[in-house]
């Protein structure tokens, strides 16, 4: 788990090509394909997000996060002990911490073990910077981690999408 710059990725952007990469990262997805999560916020900084915040992926695939955000740095960062958070995430399953992505920086996770992952960032938690991520198949109830509902903030907890909508929908911003 390292973090990545790929400047192509800028260049395909700057010369327009952003609306062919978002349509490539809708398309259903099939494991070994890499799927991005953007980071952003409004210029002021007073709203940020990741894009999309629920997202369903295949064992195997990957997912970079990719820091689209001029004005901030952002963490992409598991619910999981050992960032000092409530397990969020698959039993067996390693948990993963960014560190703070400077704009146009990335990181990437493989996700290998099927079930539901909750992630934040760090420093922008308690604004409800908070995404999902469902690795194959998942019950849609009970909601899962219930039981540590009360250990998130609350506008974390609002901001995580349910795992009905995802699973219909694919992703959700």
């Amino acid at each position: 788990m390292t973090k990545v710059f790929d400047p192509r990725r800028r260049t395909l952007l700057s010369a327009g090509g952003g609306l062919l990469l978002a349509t490539a990262l809708w398309h259903p997805a099939h494991a070994g394909d890499e799927v991005e999560i953007a980071m952003a916020g409004t210029a002021n900084g007073s709203h940020v997000w990741f894009r999309p915040r629920g997202l369903l992926i295949q064992p195997g695939q990957t997912v970079r996060w990719v820091n689209r955000d001029t004005g901030n740095v952002h963490t992409t960062t598991s619910y999981d002990p050992g960032n000092k958070k409530p397990r969020r995430i698959p039993a067996g399953a390693q948990g993963w911490h960014s560190d703070y992505l400077m704009p146009g920086e990335s990181f990437a996770v493989t996700f290998t073990v099927p079930g539901v992952y909750d992630y934040f960032c760090l420093p922008h938690e308690h604004a409800g910077m908070v995404g999902r991520i469902i690795v194959g198949a998942a019950e849609a109830t009970p909601p899962p981690y219930a039981d540590t509902d009360a250990q998130l903030p609350p506008a974390a907890l609002q901001g995580l999408p349910g795992v009905a909508d995802i699973l219909k929908s694919k992703a959700m911003d």
